[in-house]
Parts: structure tokens; sequence; C-alpha cells
């Protein structure tokens, strides 16, 4: 996963956390997908919002094409790739790509993004017994982490999901 701006400085980077910022993000990408797809003519490539990919079976092309995106990056839409974001991996180690890790038969759900998904819906059953939200808000939001999961094989922590969703619903 490679964020494209630098994170933690004011002002800089992409407010990713509505819909709005990601279709904004998209707008203002597109001259970069341009670059990327017919000026290096990049074959192997997707983004989604600030996070892209490139698949190349060369590590020297991938480590070569770095200059060229950073400047690219800096140049032309006051951007910069993260340093400790980039990372060139053998594809049997797995690509890490927006939430999931896909490796050659298979897409696992990255660890953060498992923790995260308890994290939250434990929070949102708190919210419910609380009162501060309605149950149709609490099963949307437990049939969202669903949908997130069924894009990978989990099938395991899905029944893990469902089991303590109705445990913490009872406790």
């Amino acid at each position: 996963m490679t964020p494209l701006a630098t994170w933690g400085q004011i002002g800089i980077g992409f407010p990713i956390g509505n819909l709005t910022s990601q279709l904004f993000a998209n707008i203002y990408l597109n001259e970069f997908d341009y670059f990327i797809k017919h000026d290096l003519r990049i074959k192997y490539y997707a983004r989604y919002a600030d996070d892209f990919v490139i698949i190349s079976g060369q590590k020297n092309y991938l480590e070569g094409i770095i200059p060229n995106i950073e400047d690219f990056l800096k140049n032309k839409l006051k951007l910069a790739i993260h340093p400790n974001k980039i990372s060139i991996r053998k594809f049997k180690q797995g690509i890490d790509f927006l939430g999931y890790v896909s490796l050659p038969k298979y897409r696992l759900l990255r660890s953060e993004t498992k923790r995260r998904i308890t994290k939250k819906l434990r929070k949102r059953i708190i919210e419910y017994k609380d009162g501060l939200i309605k149950k149709e808000t609490l099963s949307q939001s437990f049939n969202s982490y669903l949908g997130v999961l069924s894009h990978a094989d989990t099938y395991k922590l899905q029944e893990e999901l469902i089991n303590s969703y109705w445990f913490w619903l009872k406790e």
C-alpha cells in the first residue's frame, strides 16, 4: 500500500474519510493515472483513492520507476509518497492492498483490518446497549463488516465474528 501524501503534517494529504474526499482524490489523481499508464506504460497498475499498486516481475524495474513517480507527484501534483509505505515484494509473499493481502491462490484480510473490525463492532454493540444507536444501525454496521469479509477467504473469521456478535449482545 502506497499512500500518495506525507501524513501527519497539517494541510498535507487527502482526508479520505468520506465519499466526497474519495471522489475528489480520484479526480485529482486522474493525471497520475494517465502518467502511469501512458507515459510510463505500466500495464499492471491499480489505484483506489490514494492507494496504488504496480505489479512487475522485475525488481530492478520497480526500483527504477520510483524516482519517476516521486518526481511527477512532487512537481505536478504537489504530493509525496510516504517513505515508509513503499514495499517491493515477491508475489508469493502477497500484495497488501486496501485491507487485504492477495496471494496467488487466495486473499486474506490484513491482521490490522481484523483487529479494527472487531474493535469497531464491539464499540457499536456498546453504543446500541447504551441507547445511542438503533438496532437497525447496529445491523447495518454488522452486515457491512460481513461484506468486507466476503471478499476474502475468511470463513472461519466470519463464524468467529458472528458468534462474538451474539455473545456480546447477550452480555
